[in-house]
């Protein structure tokens, strides 16, 4: 019988449970309701809730008992009014009390139901608690700031607040709040040493002003969290820093990177990737100043400048976002516009008996930046007249061996150049770029043998004589010389001219030698001519090396050697008697001025 009756009590709880949970309230509880099936036992909310009671934060909710029999537990639920009901605990023992945490749980009316199993009787007690509200309000930071930032507003680790402080400066924390029941706030991850205390209980100052005398740079991420009686809390953070030290400035790239410029408009690059704040607030702008003048902002990456030519100095420095300056950095940039200025060649004389390399030379100089001799083209080739822009022979322009302004240049054979000209331009660049070609200049390849007159062996052995056969003959003595041996034959003649004849009058030819091969072996030889003067005047005589210019030479200027002789005329005054007193008379005259002069 006994096992009956605990069979019946286990099946109607597991009933009453059902319908506890399917089925809604239909009405609102003004009181505890107590429901008894077999069980005497009675549970009642000893505390609360009460009717229409607000409930925040934590509750402690208590039972007592009474009647007889044993109550083993207690179920609690929650149920909100209309809805079903859900656990929040379940007792198994004294005391019959738990803390319910009303912030589980949204705002709204409930009630609590409270089932004890008293396992006298094996059934279940049932008892409801009167309807009540929950009103938790979670405190509202309406605002949290640090206040006088140099710039940011603290929002956002982007948009830090910034503050050029002193180790020994202050950092003025505010904040709002909205709630019935707040209690404190407390402010963490703030620059240190140290931490603020919290802000209440017993008294609200809603801010710190936070001064460590030991403020440090860096970043920080200051959280404030508020509390309230009913044991709710919030948070929010702010993002500030503090930057005393301004930005390192680096190098920047200048023109086209070289020593020198070639230009007046001079860009500067990397200007503001050069300005490093590491961790601070951030580069504002880079200053320029040039030559020690004011200082210009700039704010983008590059920037041109017009300068003259010459050196010229070049400042820059960094600010950051709260005004610190940083380093200062220089340069010196160097201008020049200028084409070098071009001198001249130097060749070594070209003849067709020079053995081995022509030494070939070009000057020139630059004022400014100098010449870049790298930068150096000399260039050659062979023309048959020495006129165009291109060696015709050689057909293009050569690169001269060697590097820089003096060079060789080798032939094997310059005999085979001979009448030819050698064609040379040379490309100059200075330091700064600035190059300029010269126009093509050429230098004839001439043959080696010259041959010429003595001029100081070469000569009339009378200047004036009297015209005709038998007063009227002069000798003439030449002296032929060769630079080099010449072993071939060689032809001289001896013309005359009137010297008062017309532009149309021919010479004669009165003399012509030929000296046989063999004769300049020596390189020297010398030849003498009689000429008759005809007639009284002057007559002009020259003596000529290969008249028709049969041999190949390396100069036909001074082949010719030109004289004058003079037919004087009988019946010219410079033959008739002096006019002048004689000597026997001057003789005479001196006495008798010293006769004279004794008297006296």
């Amino acid at each position: 019988m006994g096992g009956k009756g605990v069979a019946i009590g286990l099946v109607s709880f597991l009933l009453l449970s059902m319908l506890s949970v399917s089925m809604p309230q239909a009405s609102i509880l003004s009181q505890d309701v107590n429901i008894h099936n077999t069980s005497a036992m009675s549970i009642v909310f000893s505390n609360g809730p009460v009717e229409d009671e607000s409930v925040t934060g934590l509750k402690t909710v208590s039972f007592t008992l009474s009647g007889t029999g044993t109550i083993d537990s207690i179920l609690v639920e929650i149920a909100q009014v209309g809805g079903s009901y859900s656990t929040l605990t379940n007792l198994t023992g004294s005391p019959w009390l738990f803390n319910f945490d009303s912030t589980a749980v949204t705002n709204g009316s409930y009630t609590l139901r409270a089932t004890g199993w008293d396992s006298d009787v094996s059934d279940v007690t049932i008892t409801t608690s009167e309807e009540f509200t929950i009103d938790n309000q979670i405190p509202v930071i309406t605002a949290f700031t640090a206040l006088s930032p140099d710039i940011g507003s603290g929002a956002s680790s982007s948009d830090r607040a910034w503050f050029n402080l002193s180790q020994s400066g202050t950092i003025e924390f505010r904040y709002g709040i909205s709630d019935d029941d707040f209690n404190r706030a407390t402010l963490q991850n703030v620059p240190g040493p140290g931490t603020p205390a919290a802000d209440g209980p017993t008294s609200l100052s809603y801010g710190w002003d936070w001064s460590t005398g030991a403020l440090a740079e860096g970043t920080w991420n200051p959280r404030l969290t508020v509390f309230d009686d009913s044991g709710l809390s919030s948070s929010e953070t702010i993002f500030i820093g503090i930057d005393r030290t301004g930005p390192t400035m680096n190098s920047v790239s200048v023109g086209n990177g070289d020593a020198w410029q070639s230009t007046n408009s001079v860009t500067l690059s990397g200007i503001l990737d050069a300005a490093n704040d590491g961790t601070g607030s951030g580069v504002d702008f880079v200053e320029l100043q040039i030559d020690g003048g004011a200082w210009t902002s700039l704010t983008t990456n590059t920037h041109d400048i017009e300068l003259s030519e010459g050196n010229h100095s070049v400042s820059l420095r960094a600010t950051d976002q709260v005004g610190n300056t940083g380093n200062t950095v220089s340069a010196t940039i160097r201008v020049d516009t200028s084409m070098p200025e071009l001198v001249g060649w130097t060749v070594d004389p070209l003849t067709t008996d020079l053995l081995g390399t022509a030494n070939i030379s070009y000057s020139t100089y630059d004022l400014l930046s100098g010449i870049d001799e790298s930068a150096v083209s000399l260039q050659y080739g062979f023309d048959s007249n020495g006129v165009g822009l291109t060696p015709d022979l050689s057909g293009q322009w050569l690169e001269l061996p060697g590097s820089g302004l003096d060079r060789g240049l080798a032939m094997a054979n310059w005999a085979t150049k001979s009448r030819q000209y050698l064609m040379l331009r040379a490309t100059i660049a200075d330091e700064a770029g600035n190059s300029e070609t010269t126009d093509p200049r050429a230098f004839q390849v001439m043959p080696g043998l010259d041959l010429s007159w003595n001029t100081t062996a070469t000569d009339l052995d009378r200047l004036v004589v009297r015209p005709g056969e038998t007063f009227g003959n002069v000798t003439i003595t030449g002296e032929l010389r060769a630079n080099q041996m010449y072993a071939g034959a060689v032809v001289v003649s001896l013309e005359a001219a009137p010297a008062d004849r017309s532009a149309t009058t021919l010479w004669t030819v009165m003399s012509v030698q030929t000296l046989p091969a063999g004769s300049l072996g020596d390189s020297v030889e010398t030849i003498v001519w009689s000429y008759t003067v005809p007639n009284s005047g002057q007559y002009d005589l020259r003596v000529r090396i290969d008249p028709t210019n049969v041999i190949d030479e390396n100069s036909e200027i001074n082949n010719d050697h030109y004289m004058v002789v003079t037919g004087a005329d009988i019946s010219s005054p410079g033959l008739v008697p002096s006019f002048a007193p004689t000597l026997i008379s001057v003789i005479c005259v001196g006495f008798v001025v010293a006769l004279l002069q004794q008297r006296d």
